[in-house]
């Protein structure tokens, strides 16, 4: 009997433990979570700013924020757009090097690379031309060209390297001499 007693003398003060853990842990809980998060705090008005939305969009327009019909139709000129067919340097550097099979041409990323390319009949040197542009003015500074020489002994064993040959220097120069003739020929 003494063996029964104990057992459920135990059983009930688990239970009474349990149950007093379980209160505390609510309590807490619902006491760390009684703040409001910040976007659902009220937000501090501004007296400048109008309370009816046909004022407050005139205000925005106004102060260049949003867009109008006549911002739309060509009333505003200061946007600058600017497209490949527009851009001299992209246009010279891409008839200069139409010859050779393109990998990767970016324009608003300002790049262009060429793929491996051979014009002997020696197949086992190639080279690799990329043409990033700084800049779109005229000058020798917007352009950096790299130029990428692959050898190869096998087909499984190849050897690239950049090289600061004569053609770097042969390529921008004809780059640069072609994208003044079109920006003559688009002034004209």
């Amino acid at each position: 009997m003494c063996k029964k007693f104990q057992n459920k003398l135990y059983f009930h003060s688990f239970i009474k433990r349990t149950l007093e853990i379980f209160i505390i842990l609510t309590v807490i809980i619902t006491f760390s979570a009684c703040s409001v998060p910040n976007a659902l705090k009220p937000k501090k008005v501004d007296p400048s700013i109008p309370v009816n939305a046909d004022e407050r969009a005139r205000q925005n327009i106004e102060k260049g924020r949003g867009i109008s019909l006549k911002g739309a139709m060509g009333g505003r000129k200061s946007t600058n757009y600017e497209f490949s067919t527009s851009n001299p340097l992209w246009r010279a550097s891409l008839e200069i090097i139409d010859f050779m099979p393109l990998a990767t041409v970016d324009y608003s990323g300002g790049i262009i690379i060429t793929d491996w390319y051979t014009d002997s009949p020696n197949t086992n040197e190639s080279i690799k031309i990329t043409v990033r542009f700084l800049s779109n003015e005229i000058r020798s500074e917007s352009l950096k060209i790299i130029v990428h020489n692959k050898k190869c002994k096998t087909s499984e064993s190849c050897k690239i390297n950049e090289i600061d040959s004569s053609i770097k220097f042969e390529l921008q120069k004809s780059i640069l001499a072609k994208a003044v003739k079109f920006e003559r020929e688009t002034k004209k």
